[in-house]
């Protein structure tokens, strides 16, 4: 059913069991059985979870004893659904003890008629051990692409270290006990990040696919409208479902403020998460790599072009390993970052390197020229002021844009 009508659990162990072997099940016709379309799981949205620090917890009291409401924005539409939630960073276990899902009526406001209980293994709790995720049961929901939903936890109890992704861009409100049925929360506190929260499957008909975007503080959106939903996944999302030919195609956003490809930076490095944030991701064929401008931009200037070297050799890692399990890579050029606190000859000198390397090694199944859409053509060096978000960085809202109209959608076509 809609989310827009009434709605209902689905006892979760036969359905699993369909979607996960790939296919729907058959049905006799003209006296022999003829398979149907191979609907399967893919992710719709992912936030990439991380060790969320300490000036981004949750505000005081904490999570334990109250609803976290949170919204997110699906690209991919499909029925039923399923949640994820994370506890990878905990140092305890997590107990939710109840969640539900609704259509976003903006805010922290649901559409009336459409809150449906989440349940784990038909149980309406769980608790999720530290280091673990829980998969809830499919809902029997048909959700549009593009659209909103409201997820509402009530968290019994929280360990000190919490997994969350605190670059959500996305206002969450916090409210005293169980309120996750509640059509609107009264005295919420807002918070921007999201907790515990890691991704919503739909199940799609055969053919759709989602693309991963794994990056920094760019593709996680710095810069971006708050609740505007218009990082560059999000309006590479919109194009795809503009276009017949891909409209089939999910974008999940795995990019962490802050992350660095090698060492340091926030969040664990891309070589590390690439498994669990990327290629394990459902349904995925496509990902997109965008990452290396902390790496060069935090590098001595002395050490910039051992550091360019460094990142080629973990480039063609990510490709090997993303070609192993089938899926299709595109690396992205770094864009310029004159004028930055990163700015410093040796650092520009090794971006011109590595982007020669992605442009021209054939390490990638294609190129997506970032930097060439976006530098100032008067100063390659430096991005082109209307697409700057300020400290010539990050690009604002237009900027975002220009990055998700440059890339060809003949990239995603089955």
């Amino acid at each position: 059913m809609s989310l827009g009508g009434s709605v209902r659990s689905v006892a979760g162990t036969a359905l699993v069991a369909v979607a996960l072997a790939g296919g729907a099940a058959c049905a006799p016709r003209a006296g022999r059985a003829t398979a149907a379309p191979a609907a399967h799981w893919v992710g719709s949205w992912a936030a990439s979870p991380q060790l969320v620090e300490p000036r981004n917890l949750p505000p005081a009291p904490g999570l334990a004893g109250h609803t976290l409401r949170q919204v997110v924005h699906l690209s991919l539409g499909g029925a039923p659904i399923r949640v994820r939630f994370a506890n990878t960073f905990g140092d305890g276990p997590v107990t939710i003890g109840a969640a539900r899902i609704a259509r976003s009526a903006g805010g922290d406001s649901i559409v009336p008629g459409t809150s449906q209980v989440i349940r784990f293994g038909g149980a309406p709790s769980v608790t999720i051990a530290a280091g673990a995720t829980a998969t809830s049961d499919p809902l029997d929901v048909d959700v549009a692409p593009l659209g909103d939903l409201t997820v509402s936890t009530y968290v019994e109890s929280m360990p000190p270290d919490v997994t969350g992704h605190p670059g959500s861009r996305t206002t969450s409100f916090i409210e005293a006990g169980d309120a996750t049925a509640e059509r609107t929360m009264h005295g919420a506190v807002r918070v921007e990040h999201w907790y515990l929260l890691a991704g919503i499957d739909v199940i799609a008909p055969a053919g759709s696919a989602a693309v991963v975007a794994l990056g920094n503080s760019i593709t996680d959106g710095r810069g971006s409208g708050t609740d505007r939903n218009d990082r560059w996944p999000d309006e590479l999302a919109r194009r795809l479902a503009a276009d017949p030919r891909t409209a089939t195609v999910a974008v999940l956003n795995a990019g962490i403020g802050g992350n660095a490809v090698l060492r340091g930076g926030l969040g664990p490095t891309a070589l590390d998460r690439l498994d669990r944030d990327a290629l394990d991701q459902p349904g995925v064929r496509w990902l997109i790599v965008l990452e290396g401008v902390n790496d060069i931009g935090t590098a001595a200037p002395d050490s910039s072009a051992a550091t360019a070297d460094s990142l080629v050799a973990a480039y063609r890692q990510i490709a090997d390993r993303a070609h192993r399990r089938g899926l299709r890579v595109y690396g992205a050029t770094i864009l310029p970052f004159g004028g930055s606190f990163y700015d410093h000859p040796a650092r520009e000198a090794a971006r011109q390197r590595v982007n020669a390397w992605i442009r021209t090694a054939g390490a990638f199944d294609a190129v997506i020229d970032f930097d060439a859409a976006l530098r100032d053509p008067a100063a390659p060096s430096r991005l082109v002021s209307s697409a700057d978000g300020g400290d010539h960085l990050h690009p604002n809202e237009a900027g975002y844009s220009q990055m998700a109209s440059a890339v060809d959608l003949s990239l995603f076509q089955p």
